[in-house]
């Protein structure tokens, strides 16, 4: 389990939307607001490899050299669940509670019918898996 900086967050962000390997290049032009020096691409793209949230997905020409290019290696839904369990005390998601703890989430005025059907094919799924 890792918790990303707010700068590594931004990198992140952008590469769940576009949904493609990025070079270093490229990360810095689509980040035009970003919150961090273009001259630390090179430290948090390093650091995003320790902590294995990205991964290196080749290389692409850039002038005369080649440069590598980046891929999420965890998903957003991924890294919100380990936040969630990170930061949440161990006694607090138990069996007794995790009913309560979903009624609290899908109660959210965005989570519409679309979503609960989507939330119905994950428990039934799992359902067959413990049944078998």
């Amino acid at each position: 389990m890792f918790t990303l900086s707010k700068n590594e967050l931004e990198i992140m962000i952008l590469l769940w939307q576009e949904g493609r390997s990025l070079s270093r290049t490229e990360i810095i032009a689509l980040t035009p607001t970003k919150s961090w020096k273009s001259s630390s691409i090179h430290i948090l793209l390093n650091s995003l490899l320790q902590k294995e949230a990205i991964q290196v997905a080749g290389f692409i020409r850039t002038g005369k050299n080649y440069g590598r290019t980046y891929l999420a290696a965890i998903t957003q839904d991924a890294y919100s669940a380990m936040q969630l369990v990170k930061n949440v005390p161990e006694h607090s998601i138990t069996r007794e509670n995790l009913p309560g703890l979903f009624a609290t989430l899908i109660h959210k005025e965005d989570i519409g019918p679309d979503v609960l059907e989507e939330l119905q094919v994950l428990l039934d799924r799992r359902r067959k898996e413990l049944l078998g």
